[in-house]
């Protein structure tokens, strides 16, 4: 009998006292498409805040059905600052991965907040049209069993993580609506990113020099970073550089091209709608390596020029002196 009453009251606490783990879901869980059209799935972090449990990483792949097309995928209300791997969509091994964190870890969401700040990307699914009739079907959209959360402890321990994913239904009316959502937000986003800077680096190994920079978008996201290695106004005789260079695209961090540090370094963050937001640095001069300034340059031209003609008088009026001289004694033979 009391063993009978002891397995109760464990049940009992096994249900209602919070699992150890953190929470990875796709929100919403279970939505409906029409034909055509899209929808964006946020993949959401939940975490045990009785415990304190904090996570700092995840290192996500999503897996999705053949019968559902990936559009985009979008971090502009991420929670995660800093990204490894932005997000990557195959289409052809169905999956989509990323690998971001933030700093300190992610605790909870703060008391109070209305919103849902737990955020870590959004997944910009489209219903396809299909010619002739078709029935209804659902299709799932899911974390792979290589999904990770890392907790903040400083040792990169591996979360205890329970994951769910989402069944959308997939309807046969084809929708109405001249554009989809997605298409809609980005066309109507007129906002640049967010203002950033570059932090100047170096490697302690090589010694190469790379900057470091990161920005957000809170509309649509960014789309990628454009980087421009433009030779300064005091160095334009070394022409690294040229204004009219082409635009490469990069990530951070970006190992420089001019070792020298002679270049004014721009990087521009493009968002998913083409808006731009551009930031310049311009290396202290006393970390420039072989640097000559124009003035220098000029002052060293000068003397070499000075010594160039003092060296040209003093020749002619040798040669001068030589002449006379040899007519003088000339003069004297004759006499």
């Amino acid at each position: 009998m009391n063993r009978y009453f002891l397995g109760i009251i464990f049940l009992f606490f096994s249900l209602v006292m919070p699992a150890d783990a953190a929470r990875l879901y796709i929100d919403p869980n279970n939505p409906s498409l029409l034909q055509g059209e899209a929808i964006a799935l946020a993949v959401r972090l939940d975490t045990d805040e009785l415990s304190g449990e904090c996570v700092n990483a995840v290192d996500g792949v999503i897996t999705y059905d053949a019968d559902i097309e990936p559009v985009d995928v979008s971090i502009g209300k991420s929670i995660f600052p800093v990204w490894v791997e932005t997000p990557i969509i195959n289409k052809e091994a169905r999956t989509i991965t990323f690998a971001g964190g933030i700093p300190h870890g992610y605790c909870g969401r703060v008391q109070g907040d209305p919103n849902l700040t737990n955020t870590l990307v959004e997944l910009i699914f489209k219903s396809p049209v299909v010619d002739g009739t078709m029935e209804e079907k659902k299709v799932s959209v899911g974390f792979s069993p290589g999904t990770t959360a890392y907790l903040n402890d400083g040792f990169g321990t591996k979360a205890l993580l329970q994951t769910y994913g989402s069944i959308i239904t997939l309807s046969p009316e084809r929708s109405t609506e001249s554009g989809d959502v997605w298409t809609r937000a980005v066309t109507e986003d007129i906002f640049t990113p967010e203002a950033f800077s570059l932090t100047l680096a170096s490697s302690t190994q090589t010694g190469e020099y790379y900057i470091v920079f990161n920005t957000t978008d809170k509309q649509t996201g960014i789309s990628r970073y454009e980087v421009l290695e433009e030779s300064s106004a005091e160095s334009k005789l070394f022409h690294f550089g040229a204004v009219t260079a082409p635009w490469l695209e990069t990530r951070s961090p970006y190992i420089l091209k001019d070792q020298t540090l002679r270049s004014v370094i721009r990087v521009k963050a493009i968002d998913k709608a083409g808006n731009e937001y551009l930031t310049t640095f311009v290396p202290d001069k006393s970390l420039q390596r072989g640097y000559v300034a124009l003035t220098d340059l000029l002052i060293i031209l000068g003397l070499l020029l000075l010594f160039s003609l003092g060296g040209l008088f003093w020749w002619m009026h040798r040669d001068r002196n030589l002449s006379v001289s040899s007519v003088s004694f000339g003069n004297q033979n004759k006499l």
